[in-house]
C-alpha cells in the first residue's frame, strides 16, 4: 500500500516537472534566435497557433497514468505530439513526453511489444515533423529524434532485464530458504529416529536379560540359592549397564547446567561384543562371538551400528527362542565391507512367531544397515532357528586408503 502510494507521488511530481520543462522548451523553440534563416524565422511566425500548446500540457499531463496503462499512454503522447508538429512547431522539447512513454512501454512490456510500439511511434512522428517542418525531412528534430526514441525504449529494456534477475535471484533466495529449513526439519526428524532407535535397544536388552535372570532367580531360589544370588548381581549388572547408556542418551536431549559435569560414557564399539556375549551367555543364552579383519578402518559411527545389530538380535533371541538354544555372533571385515551374522538354534513355530512379532527391532536393524548403503536379511534357517546377517560396504575405508597412498607419493616427492 505505502510502495504503490509512493509510486503515485512520483509519477505526480514526473508528469509536473515533465509537462513544465515542454512547455517552457516548446515556447523557445517558437521564437528562434538570430542563428535561424530569414526563411525560417518567417514561417515559424506565420504557424503559431497559441492553443498547440494545450497539446504539450495534456501529453505531460497524461504521464500520471503511465504505469496502469503504458500502452495506451504511449500511443496518446504520440498522437498529441504528432499533432503539435503538424500545427506548425517544431517539437524538439514536446518530444520529452514520448521519450518517458517509451521507456515506461520498454520496462513493463514483453519485447516484441516494446520493439513494435518503438517502430510505429517513430514512423509517425518523423512523418507528421517532415511534412510540416521548415527544416525539411532530415533536419530540425528529426535529426536525432530517432536516435533519443531508440534510447529511450533500450533503456527501459535494461531496467526490465535487471528487474527480472533480481525477481530471480529473490526467488532462489526463498527457494533455498525453504530448502534449508526442510534439511533442518529433515535432519531433526533423523535425529529423533535415530534416539528412539536407541532408546528401544538399550531398554528391549536390558529388560530381556533383567526379566529372564529375574525368572532364573525365582525358580531356584528355594533350591539353589547360590545361583538365585548369581542371577540377582546379573540383574543388578544388567541394570546399572542399562541406565548408563540411557543417562547417556538423555544428555543429548537436555540442556546440561554449566556447572553441572555430564556423564561421558563412550557409545559401545566392537571392542564392547565380547563383554555383550559374556553377558548374554550369563542370562542363559550361550553365546559364541568369532570376530576376523581389521576394525582400524571402521568408523566409530558404524561400529555402534554393529553392536547394536548384535544387541537387539540378542535380545530377540534371549525373548523368543526358548530354552537351550545357542546363539553364534560373527563379524567379518575386509576392504571393502562389514559383514554381521546371527544366528541361533531354536526351534519350534512359538519361536518363529516370536520373531515375526509386531516389534520394530528388525525395522530399525534395517534402518542402521541401510544409513550406511548396507542391506539386512533376517528370516528362519532352512535346518532351524533363526539368521540375521548385515552387510555394510566400507567404501570410504578404501578412500582413506587412497587418500593415504596420495599423500605418501607427493611426501616421496
Amino acid at each position: 500500500m505505502f510502495r504503490a502510494r509512493a509510486q503515485w507521488l512520483f509519477d505526480i511530481a514526473l508528469a509536473g516537472c515533465v509537462t513544465a520543462l515542454m512547455l517552457v522548451a516548446s515556447v523557445a523553440e517558437a521564437h528562434p534566435t538570430a542563428n535561424a534563416s530569414r526563411s525560417q524565422i518567417e514561417w515559424l511566425h506565420a504557424h503559431q497557433p497559441g492553443g498547440a500548446y494545450a497539446l504539450v500540457v495534456l501529453s505531460g499531463v497524461a504521464l500520471v497514468f503511465r504505469r496502469k496503462w503504458p500502452i495506451p499512454i504511449l500511443v496518446a503522447t504520440v498522437a498529441l505530439t504528432a499533432a503539435y508538429a503538424a500545427s506548425g512547431f517544431v517539437p524538439g522539447g514536446a518530444l520529452v513526453a514520448v521519450y518517458v512513454a517509451l521507456y515506461t512501454v520498454g520496462s513493463t512490456a514483453s519485447r516484441r511489444v516494446n520493439a513494435t510500439s518503438l517502430v510505429a511511434s517513430v514512423v509517425v512522428l518523423f512523418v507528421a515533423t517532415g511534412v510540416n517542418s521548415p527544416f525539411g525531412w532530415l533536419g530540425g528534430t528529426n535529426t536525432v529524434m530517432v536516435a533519443c526514441c531508440l534510447a529511450a525504449s533500450a533503456i527501459g529494456a535494461a531496467v526490465a532485464g535487471r528487474r527480472q534477475v533480481f525477481a530471480t535471484m529473490v526467488e532462489r533466495a526463498e527457494r533455498a530458504e525453504l530448502d534449508r529449513e526442510e534439511e533442518a526439519r529433515r535432519r531433526v526428524d533423523a535425529e529423533r529416529v535415530r534416539i528412539a532407535r536407541e532408546l528401544h535397544d538399550v531398554v528391549a536388552h536390558s529388560m530381556s536379560m533383567i526379566n529372564v535372570q529375574a525368572g532364573v532367580a525365582a525358580h531356584v531360589l528355594d533350591t539353589r540359592p547360590n545361583q538365585a544370588a548369581e542371577a540377582l548381581a546379573a540383574i543388578r549388572e544388567a541394570s546399572r549397564e542399562g541406565m548408563r547408556e540411557l543417562r547417556a542418551i538423555l544428555n543429548v536431549l537436555r540442556q546440561v547446567d554449566a556447572s553441572e559435569e555430564p556423564a561421558r560414557a563412550p557409545a559401545p564399539r566392537l571392542a564392547q561384543l565380547d563383554a555383550l556375549a559374556a553377558a548374554t551367555t550369563q542370562a542363559g543364552l550361550p553365546t559364541s562371538l568369532v570376530v576376523t579383519g581389521d576394525p582400524g578402518g571402521v568408523s566409530p559411527a558404524m561400529e555402534l551400528a554393529v553392536y547394536r545389530i548384535v544387541q537387539e538380535s540378542l535380545t530377540n533371541v534371549l525373548r523368543h527362542a526358548g530354552r537351550d538354544v545357542h546363539a553364534t555372533v560373527q563379524v567379518d571385515m575386509d576392504d571393502t565391507s562389514v559383514k554381521v551374522t546371527i544366528v541361533d538354534d531354536g526351534r519350534g513355530p512359538a519361536a518363529l512367531e516370536s520373531h515375526l512379532g509386531s516389534g520394530t527391532g528388525i525395522a530399525g536393524m534395517r534402518e542402521r544397515t541401510a544409513a550406511f548403503g548396507g542391506h539386512l536379511d533376517a528370516g528362519p534357517r532352512a535346518g532351524g532357528g533363526w539368521r540375521v546377517q548385515a552387510v555394510m560396504p566400507l567404501s570410504s575405508r578404501v578412500g582413506v586408503k587412497n587418500r593415504r597412498v596420495k599423500n605418501r607419493r607427493v611426501k616421496n616427492r
